[in-house]
């Protein structure tokens, strides 16, 4: 590869792989280097560096600057005297670089520069891959499904890697066929064989369910509205508490939208998943009444030494705060985090004159 022809084939790379020109640069010199080395067999001290106006490689020695009677070990030093009639402002103790010549010096570097075009910078590529995903780690991204692997679904993203969908981190009632864009949250990212980069995403994760609030509520966008916890059967239904930042505003409303235009576009993305938004309150009393609509609470009896709750409904109210397969009242355990105990008031003795009076 001639001198004019590297210098574009580095250009192309930055622009294609995203790849700095000086981290090609490095990786060439440091090849070739790696092969005059291995050629010459000697302990000399070789810098070799890319011209980048003309495309070609230079071989230095480097020696270091001693007093004329010092002078041990010719390879690696070189005298004041002559070191200044390279350069006369040198001192004992810098270091000059001396021109030098290796025979044969265009076909080590073309050999040692295809191997590090194709080899290397692959390397390099993946590390890029891989820190660039790194950072958005907890975050959400957008891809496409591209295949089935040994039940593994292998997602497209942006065209820059491929993610994966592990069986764990499926929905099981959704359906993955190729060509469907989708959202995804970023569990971890970690190197796999190779280096290679192994991006593991997931749909079931309560965390996908609040970036897609932080990013498609306007008002969570704004910072006027925060969701506070979140908790998820994916694929089935899910609870959101919210908070207002702003008192002039009604955090429920603000999410749900007009006729539930707003929470839509987030239900459409996970296919249906049912999506309670509630109310927070540092009061637990309130949050855990909020937790548990559309059921309404009689009474709370909280011990908060065991962060336990004993929540009690009218008779009428008992199978709504249950919820079909206790589903409502386990979300609404995981959205506030207190243990909850659904009673009736009648199985806990509560006569009419006392509700009354509570």
């Amino acid at each position: 590869m001639k001198g004019k022809e590297l210098l574009y084939t580095i250009e192309l790379l930055e622009q294609e792989k995203g790849i700095s020109k000086e981290s090609i640069i490095e990786l060439l010199e440091e090849s070739i280097l790696s092969a005059i080395k291995k050629r010459l067999n000697q302990d000399l001290d070789i810098e070799v560096k890319l011209d980048i106006e003309t495309g070609d490689f230079k071989v230095f020695q480097i020696k270091k600057v001693v007093e004329d009677d010092k002078v041990k070990d010719p390879r690696k030093e070189i005298s004041l005297s002559d070191a200044q009639k390279i350069d006369p402002e040198v001192k004992v103790g810098d270091t000059v670089r001396l021109p030098f010549a290796i025979e044969d010096m265009g076909r080590i570097a073309a050999k040692a520069t295809m191997q590090v075009l194709s080899q290397r910078l692959t390397q390099l590529e993946r590390d890029i891959v891989y820190e660039t995903f790194k950072k958005r780690e907890g975050d959400i991204i957008q891809g496409v499904i591209s295949r089935e692997d040994r039940g593994n679904i292998i997602v497209d993203l942006m065209g820059k890697a491929e993610g994966i969908l592990p069986p764990r981190e499926q929905v099981k009632n959704e359906r993955y066929r190729r060509g469907d864009t989708m959202k995804f949250y970023i569990v971890e990212v970690k190197k796999g064989k190779g280096g290679e980069p192994r991006i593991i995403l997931s749909r079931t994760h309560p965390k996908l369910l609040e970036k897609l609030f932080e990013k498609e509520m306007p008002e969570v966008v704004a910072g006027l509205v925060s969701v506070k916890s979140v908790a998820r059967d994916p694929g089935e239904r899910a609870k959101v508490a919210v908070s207002a930042n702003d008192p002039d505003i009604d955090p429920v409303g603000a999410c749900i939208g007009v006729r539930g235009a707003r929470i839509q576009s987030i239900v459409r993305e996970l296919h249906g998943e049912n999506i309670d938004v509630v109310l927070y309150s540092e009061n637990p009393e309130e949050f855990i009444a909020n937790a548990l609509k559309p059921a309404k609470v009689k009474k709370i009896l909280l011990d908060e030494e065991n962060k336990t709750a004993k929540v009690i409904v009218d008779d009428d109210q008992f199978s709504l705060a249950l919820g079909r397969r206790g589903q409502n009242v386990r979300l609404a355990a995981k959205l506030t985090g207190w243990k909850i105990d659904i009673k009736t008031a009648s199985e806990y003795g509560l006569s009419e004159t006392e509700e009354n009076e509570e």
